[in-house]
């Protein structure tokens, strides 16, 4: 058996069917981890969503943006819907109410003791600890899951509050752990977000920058952990200092990647569906 992690494929199929190929993934013993951001701006998101549904418990998938997005929409938040989202399948399919509430019980952050890993699809910022990321997610995932999964969709949106506080409390205490846990990418020393910064950072730990990727502060409390997640398109894929980023910008006609967590190979595999790449 063989555990394989996967970036970002968002709605890629034919992309993912083919890595799955080359890795030789067999369903029925290997299992498969997704760091978030199944569908949206590629063109098969409905299969992939009912690929990783039918995997059952050989697939562990964290929550990103894109699939936040998509259950935002779902729980009428029509607002928010953009030009260059790939969804309408999705919600349109007739087991549409059934993707949704599978997707809707996925979690936050996945730790796995035995294999001293964790995943997320973005950030932890600088603040938490290993026991303060779960407690928050958990936090996350009791709401997701609730009577008060809609009013919570409504205020998903939104980069405020910046920087975390204990005594925060109600819909910006969510959007605070939701933003670190599916969008975050930069923050300064102290934890601040920044959220509209969305580029190719500088990788040295030295340089002077007062925004940083977050996974660089030298003095973050999670710095024991080894994280794998995806989301950053721009950063691409990169092994660092207790991090695997698998975001290797498929969708934008970059390439799908997948790393067997036993010993760490990498497989990678060209993209041919390209979105129009206006936003990360």
């Amino acid at each position: 058996m063989s555990t394989y992690a996967i970036g970002d494929i968002q709605g890629c199929y034919s992309e993912l069917l083919q890595l799955l190929k080359l890795i030789k993934f067999n369903p029925n013993e290997d299992v498969l981890w997704s760091c978030g951001d199944l569908v949206n701006r590629g063109p098969n998101s409905l299969d992939v969503l009912r690929f990783f549904k039918d995997l059952k418990d050989r697939a562990i998938v964290v929550l990103g943006n894109h699939d936040m997005h998509l259950l935002a929409l779902a729980y009428g938040n029509t607002t928010r819907l953009k030009a260059q989202d790939t969804l309408h399948d999705i919600l349109d399919a007739p087991d549409a109410d059934e993707l949704i509430q599978w997707l809707r019980h996925r979690p936050f952050l996945h730790h796995d003791a035995n294999m001293g890993l964790t995943m997320i699809h973005a950030g932890i910022p600088p603040q938490w600890d290993l026991l303060q990321a779960r407690e928050h997610a958990l936090e996350l995932e009791k709401t997701l899951r609730g009577a008060k999964c809609q009013e919570y969709l409504n205020h998903l949106y939104g980069d405020k509050p910046k920087i975390w506080s204990d005594s925060l409390s109600g819909w910006d205490r969510m959007r605070f752990i939701t933003n670190c846990f599916t969008r975050l990418r930069y923050c300064n020393a102290k934890g601040k977000l920044a959220m509209k910064n969305k580029w190719q950072p500088s990788l040295d730990v030295n340089n002077n920058d007062k925004e940083k990727p977050w996974f660089l502060w030298p003095q973050r409390a999670n710095r024991d952990l080894t994280i794998i997640f995806g989301h950053w398109a721009t950063l691409g894929f990169y092994i660092g200092t207790g991090i695997y980023a698998l975001d290797s910008a498929c969708v934008w006609g970059g390439a799908l990647t997948a790393l067997r967590l036993e010993d760490k190979q990498v497989f990678s595999l060209p993209c041919s569906a390209q979105c129009n790449p206006k936003d990360y």
